[in-house]
């Protein structure tokens, strides 16, 4: 827009302009203040609006409030009506008892116990103290109840184990033929060689624990069980366990046999008859640990399922008098008078107890089977010691033995044959005997331990045989007597595990000793009739005249001096046949062989001198009352040497 030609015509319109600007303004302040006038006039009818609306908002609001509180209390009363209601169904339930339907009493007493939660976590109802006091007298009902309803049920399937039926469980090779365990060992030494056999059998089988409450009947117990330790019952219900199954358990072990026997009653015994026992009490201690306890640990597992430390109690609880019954019978052997015959049973006893020793300690597990697992470890070292200390008594026995049992011909004594046995028997209890080494000799070589006490016991027998040697009046019985026992330790070794111990030196030396003792007896005994045969003596000093006063021969040997030289022979012989044919060689190879060795002396000898001297005789009278024998008769006569015979016995 250009700027008019004319100037004030121009300041007149740009003044016309502004006084149009300001009127507008000036109008727009005035809409302005009206509008604002208005404005206020509008909040000052809402203000009184709201001032004259408040009483009915807060009304409303009350209202609204009191209908939000009655939906809570008619809830909160349904909640509670509904908890009533529940404790009317189980009241009903719990009063029927458990008898009938066991799982629907046990859903029952689960309610009362979340109903006694709701009315103890809702204080302000009003009646609250009156319910709750009803509720645990109930829910107190419902668990003694329980607790009669468990003995009862426990009672009922509670019976004694019948022997048969435990030997049903044990593996075939150990089950009796006929009678008590104990009956298949007659004897000592069957049961003896049997030993390791037995043991080694038992290593390996497979024991079948019997079943000794119904496995349906199993889950209710647990499930009364499980209710009467929540209410706190613990300890009656460990009464109730005790005294149910306790006296059960021990009856089964009375039934198969098991004695309570004192360390008096063990003196008192017959030895057979207390070997017998001891044989049935190893058997009862495999049976009662690898079954019944076994069985016994398993029903406790399956009733107590959760409540480990109440399980270890209770089977302690149950087991202890049983276990004590068994251990007090060992004990007392172990503790009674030592003597050599009992170490084997002590190593039996041992035996066992190690065999035994990993279930025990798996079965008596937890704080409180402490005590029975301190007993029967306890029982085991106990037998350990006792056989070591009689191990020794036997050891000095052997070699004080002072016995006067005579053996007249020279045989065997008993000592050495009870002594050789007892050895042999130790090695069928070799790994025994090394695990007492092993315990008690801190460590070392269980095989050179083994070695120098069977070497021990063999010096002691010859000791003892050297001073029983020294009671034969002929020295040659003396080296007759040695030859024999010494040969038959010999002999016995080398059919033995022994000889693998004592080694082929040992027996060498002992064989080379054997045969000293065979060459002492020929020297003494036969050196003097052999003198007889000598030519040492025979010829005179009177030339060489054979036709002299006392009929020399050519070579001048006197026809007098050879007649008195067969004379005393045949009487030398005599006494020997007759005093020898009572002596004893009970080996039969050592036997022909001492004969031999004497004919392979004395035979050619005599041949000799009959053959040299004889015509001598011959030719005068009377030659066969000096000559008596031939050389085959000396030969048949020597056959019956070392035979044993009495003196009244004819000849064969």
């Amino acid at each position: 827009m250009g700027i008019p030609r004319n100037t004030g015509e121009g300041v007149d319109v740009l003044s016309e302009r502004a006084k149009m600007m300001r009127d507008a303004v000036e109008k727009s302040q005035s809409i302005t203040d009206n509008v604002v006038n208005i404005l206020g006039s509008f909040d000052h009818r809402l203000s009184a609006l709201d001032t004259a609306m408040r009483p009915t908002q807060i009304r409303t609001h009350a209202i609204r409030k009191a209908h939000g509180n009655i939906d809570k209390t008619l809830k909160a009363a349904e909640v509670i009506l509904s908890q009533f209601d529940i404790s009317r169904q189980a009241e009903v339930k719990i009063l029927k008892g458990p008898h009938e339907d066991l799982e629907s009493y046990l859903q029952a007493i689960e309610q009362l116990r979340n109903n006694i939660r709701f009315f103890s976590n809702n204080k302000s109802f009003k009646s609250s103290d009156g319910v709750l006091n009803h509720a645990n007298s109930l829910l107190a009902k419902a668990i003694s109840k329980l607790e009669e309803e468990f003995k009862q049920l426990l009672l009922s399937y509670s019976k004694p184990v019948e022997p048969d039926r435990l030997f049903e469980c044990l593996p075939n090779s150990m089950r009796p033929s006929s009678g008590s365990p104990g009956h298949q060992e007659s004897s000592g030494k069957n049961r003896l060689s049997n030993s390791n056999a037995e043991q080694n059998g038992a290593e390996n089988a497979v024991f079948t624990p019997p079943t000794l409450i119904p496995p349906r009947i199993l889950p209710l117990l647990h499930d009364l069980a499980q209710q009467m330790v929540q209410a706190g019952h613990q300890q009656q219900f460990v009464k109730i366990y005790r005294d149910t199954r306790s006296p059960v358990l021990e009856e089964s072990l009375r039934l198969l046999g098991v004695e309570k026997l004192s360390k008096d009653d063990v003196q008192k015994m017959q030895w057979e008859v207390l070997e017998a026992k001891i044989g049935n009490w190893i058997h009862f201690m495999r049976i009662a640990v690898k079954l019944l306890f076994s069985g016994e640990h398993k029903v406790c597992d399956q009733i107590f399922e959760g409540f480990d430390s109440l399980k270890d109690q209770c089977f302690a609880e149950v087991t202890t008098t049983s276990v004590a019954m068994l251990l007090s019978f060992g004990d007392a052997i172990a503790k009674s008078k030592r003597s050599p015959e009992k170490l084997f049973v002590l190593l039996d006893m041992y035996e066992i107890m190690r065999e035994l020793h990993s279930e025990i300690e798996s079965l008596f597990i937890g704080k409180a089977c402490t005590e029975i697992r301190e007993s029967a470890f306890g029982l085991t070292k106990q037998l350990a010691q006792t056989a070591q200390e009689t191990f020794s008594d036997f050891e000095e026995a052997v070699e004080k033995d002072a016995t006067k049992t005579a053996v007249s011909d020279g045989t065997v004594h008993p000592l050495t044959s009870y002594v050789i046995n007892y050895v042999k028997f130790l090695f069928d209890y070799q790994s025994t005997l090394k695990q007492l080494f092993q315990e008690f000799e801190n460590g070392g070589d269980s095989n050179s331990q083994l070695a120098a006490v069977t070497m021990r016991i063999m010096q002691a027998l010859q000791t003892n045989l050297d001073g029983k040697s020294k009671q034969y009046k002929d020295p040659a019985l003396t080296h007759l007597f040695l030859m024999n026992n010494i040969h038959y330790m010999v002999r016995s070794v080398r059919r033995s595990e022994a000889k693998d111990l004592l080694g082929d030196d040992w027996v060498q030396r002992h064989r080379r000793v054997v045969q000293q003792h065979a060459n002492q007896y020929k020297r003494i005994a036969w050196a003097k009739i052999l003198q007889c045969l000598s030519i040492q003596g025979l010829t005179s000093s009177g030339g060489s005249n054979s036709g002299g006063v006392d009929g020399q021969n050519s070579s001048g040997v006197s026809r007098s001096i050879v007649k008195d030289r067969f004379k005393t022979f045949n009487v030398q012989f005599e006494e020997l046949h007759q005093r020898q044919t009572q002596w004893t060689v009970p080996d039969t190879e050592l036997r022909e062989s001492l004969r031999l060795a004497v004919a392979e002396v004395l035979l050619p000898a005599y041949r000799s001198f009959i053959k040299r001297f004889g015509p001598l005789v011959e030719s005068g009278k009377n030659s066969q009352k000096y000559i008596r024998y031939s050389a085959e008769d000396l030969d048949r006569m020597l056959g019956e040497f070392f035979e044993g015979k009495t003196l009244n016995e004819p000849k064969r």
